[in-house]
């Protein structure tokens, strides 16, 4: 629905290699809902995106990760592919803002290979979650509860396996994005 997000600022934070349509697509259905969107990334001004395999489009990025507080946003959205996720859990700075979200209570949706993230910031221990299958067994041996199902929504965690399962992913992450704001308040407005 739109306005749904009216004022509400979420970070998406993404490295080289990212899924393309895991950030575009879900990124509209933000905008669409009213929030600002902004892409938080380690990466200089622009940022790669791929199609599988391939290179995809170049994006801007509006907040270097040296200077993203996650306490300037409202909550955080996490793109998977295999490399995006994999470069960002190596990273200390975007481990920390990945958990200071959780800190601070704020709702985090993460799709396919970015629960490896989730894994390497300690939130996922007694949380039930999905995510690209073959990352089952490490989120097992993190103390996650790992289901296969298109969506899960766990405490403001909103996780999902593949790009197939987005349409869902998107209203579920659309909605706990809105409700933990009516719980919790916004800090949207601050710039």
């Amino acid at each position: 629905m739109p306005g749904e997000l009216e004022g509400k600022r979420i970070a998406v934070l993404v490295a080289e290699g990212f899924e393309q349509v895991e950030m575009t697509e879900p990124r509209k259905a933000l905008e669409a809902a009213g929030a600002k969107v902004e892409i938080v990334s380690p990466s200089g001004n622009c940022v790669q995106g791929w199609h599988h395999f391939e290179k995809a489009d170049k994006f801007h990025v509006n907040v270097p990760l040296e200077s993203a507080h996650s306490s300037d946003f409202d909550a955080l959205m996490l793109p998977g592919g295999v490399a995006n996720p994999d470069q960002l859990r190596m990273n200390p700075k975007a481990v920390t803002f990945v958990k200071s979200f959780f800190t601070e209570g704020k709702p985090v949706a993460a799709i396919c290979h970015a629960p490896w993230l989730l894994l390497e910031a300690g939130v996922v221990r007694g949380r039930q979650i999905t995510s690209w299958p073959s990352l089952k067994t490490d989120l097992m041996n993190a103390g996650a509860k790992w289901v296969d199902q298109a969506v899960v929504v766990d405490n403001g965690l909103i996780t999902s396996r593949k790009p197939g399962d987005i349409p869902e992913f998107n209203k579920q992450m659309i909605e706990e994005f809105r409700h933990a704001q009516e719980a919790v308040g916004s800090p949207g407005g601050r710039s």
